[in-house]
C-alpha cells in the first residue's frame, strides 16, 4: 500500500511542474546526476548516457541505468551521496527547491526541470540536448517523435472519439483511491492525440480523483488504466476484473476496460511517440488493420 501511495504522490507532483528550463551558455557537463526518468531517457536517447554518473531511484530504462549509482528520487533525494559523486551538472525537479538551494550552496550547477503538456518533451529535449552538448542528436530526435505522432494523429483522424477515463492510480484490487488524468498535462494530450475524448478534459487539472459516484456520472465509454511497471497476464485479468462492480457504466457492460502496463505510458520522454501509438491501437484497432 505504502508503494502504491508513493507512486501515486509521485505522478501527481511531477505532472504538476511548472514548464521552464533555461539552457545556460555553459561548457557540456562530463558527470551528470539526473532525479528524473524522463531526463535519463532523453539523455541516452541523444547519446549522452556516459555522461550519466548516477541517477533516480525509479530509473530502469535503458538498461544501462541498472549499473550506475542511485540517489533518491523526488521526495527522498540523498544529498551527501549526490555531493559524493562530484557531479558537474544536477538534474532535478523544478519542485525539488530546498535541494536546488543546497546544490546551489555547494556550486553545483543544476537544471531544474519542468513539464507540463505534450508538446514540452520535445522541447525539453531540445533544450538539455544543448545543455548537454548534444544538440544535433537532439534536434533530429525531437523531429522524428513530432513526425510519429502526427502519423498517429492522420489514422486515427475523423473517427469517432470515445469518452474515455484515462486513470494511472488505483489501490490495488479495488476501487478506492481512483486518480484519473484530469484536462490538463501530457496523459491527457496523449489520450486526445490518440483519437480519445478525456472524460475530464473539462476539469482544468492533472489529477482528478474520482469517486465511483463521479464514474457512474460521467458514464464513460472507454477505461484506459496506465501502469507504469510490467503485470503478469493473471494479475492484469483480476485488476480488469475488478471493474465488474460498476456493471452499468457503458465502458464495463461493452468489454472495453483496457489496462496498458507499459512504462511508456506514464513516462513523458522519449518513447511517447510509442505510447500513443500503443494508446490509438487500443482505441482505434480499427485504423491499423
Amino acid at each position: 500500500m505504502r508503494r502504491w501511495t508513493c507512486f501515486v504522490s509521485a505522478v501527481i507532483l511531477a505532472m504538476a511542474a511548472v514548464s521552464g528550463m533555461p539552457a545556460p551558455a555553459e561548457p557540456a557537463p562530463e558527470r551528470i546526476i539526473s532525479l528524473i526518468p524522463a531526463v535519463t531517457e532523453m539523455l541516452f536517447a541523444i547519446g549522452a548516457g556516459p555522461q550519466l554518473v548516477a541517477v533516480s531511484s525509479f530509473d530502469h530504462f535503458p538498461p544501462d541505468v541498472e549499473t550506475l549509482p542511485r540517489v533518491g528520487a523526488l521526495l527522498d533525494p540523498d544529498l551527501e551521496r549526490i555531493l559524493s559523486l562530484r557531479p558537474d551538472l544536477v538534474i532535478v525537479y523544478g519542485s525539488q527547491r530546498d535541494l536546488h538551494r543546497q546544490l546551489d550552496r555547494a556550486r553545483i550547477p543544476v537544471y531544474p526541470y519542468s513539464h507540463a503538456g505534450l508538446a514540452d518533451i520535445t522541447t525539453t529535449i531540445e533544450t538539455l540536448g544543448a545543455r548537454a552538448g548534444r544538440e544535433q542528436a537532439a534536434s533530429e530526435l525531437a523531429r522524428l517523435i513530432t513526425s510519429r505522432i502526427a502519423a498517429t494523429k492522420a489514422r486515427v483522424a475523423g473517427r469517432p472519439r470515445p469518452k474515455t477515463l484515462i486513470v494511472f492510480g488505483r489501490e490495488p484490487l479495488t476501487m478506492r483511491g481512483v486518480y484519473a488524468s484530469g484536462g490538463l498535462g501530457f496523459i491527457h494530450d496523449m489520450v486526445e492525440a490518440a483519437g480519445g475524448a478525456n472524460l475530464f478534459a473539462d476539469v482544468k487539472r492533472q489529477a482528478v480523483q474520482a469517486t465511483s459516484e463521479l464514474i457512474l456520472t460521467r458514464r464513460p465509454e472507454v477505461v484506459l488504466e496506465l501502469h507504469g511497471s510490467p503485470m503478469a497476464p493473471d494479475a492484469i485479468r483480476r485488476e480488469t476484473a475488478v471493474w465488474q462492480t460498476m456493471a452499468s457504466v457503458p465502458a464495463v457492460r461493452n468489454g472495453r476496460v483496457y489496462l496498458l502496463a507499459d512504462a511508456r505510458t506514464v513516462v513523458p520522454g522519449p518513447r511517447v511517440a510509442d505510447a500513443i501509438e500503443l494508446i490509438a491501437r487500443t482505441l482505434h484497432p480499427g485504423a491499423f488493420r
